[in-house]
């Protein structure tokens, strides 16, 4: 059951995560520079519970955070093949394109609610462990 509640939350983050990467209305850079990187936390938290089921959810926010960190830090590097990485769009969703200390902020908060969410998706009475 569990493994098809993160199926079923990952079908709806995914198009929420790149909807906010288009979207054009009130707030439009905070969603698109700002929310996204929250959906993009939450989203790789619930693919690696998916992947990895018997992993605390905890750990999987954490470690989720600490990658995301290195690859938020790696966007101060600009070397020809991550540049190439870059100019498309996949690339840039993944690896980003610039470096904002700010991004750390939205990054703990998406792993928080990310573990938050693998917390009540493996509970059966739905409250937190």
């Amino acid at each position: 059951m569990r493994r098809k509640i993160l199926l079923w939350s990952i079908a709806i983050i995914l198009p929420a995560g790149f909807y906010s990467k288009f979207y054009r209305g009130p707030g439009a850079p905070w969603v698109n520079g700002s929310l996204d990187g929250i959906l993009y936390e939450i989203f790789w938290c619930l693919v690696w519970a998916f992947l990895i089921p018997r992993a605390k959810p905890f750990r999987i926010a954490l470690w989720v955070f600490l990658v995301t960190c290195g690859l938020e830090f790696l966007q101060l590097w600009h070397p020809p093949f991550l540049e190439m990485l870059r100019s498309h769009f996949l690339g840039a969703a993944i690896l980003g394109t610039t470096f904002d200390w700010m991004d750390f902020v939205y990054y703990f908060a998406g792993c928080a609610i990310g573990w938050l969410w693998l917390a009540r998706a493996g509970s059966s009475t739905g409250t937190v462990k």
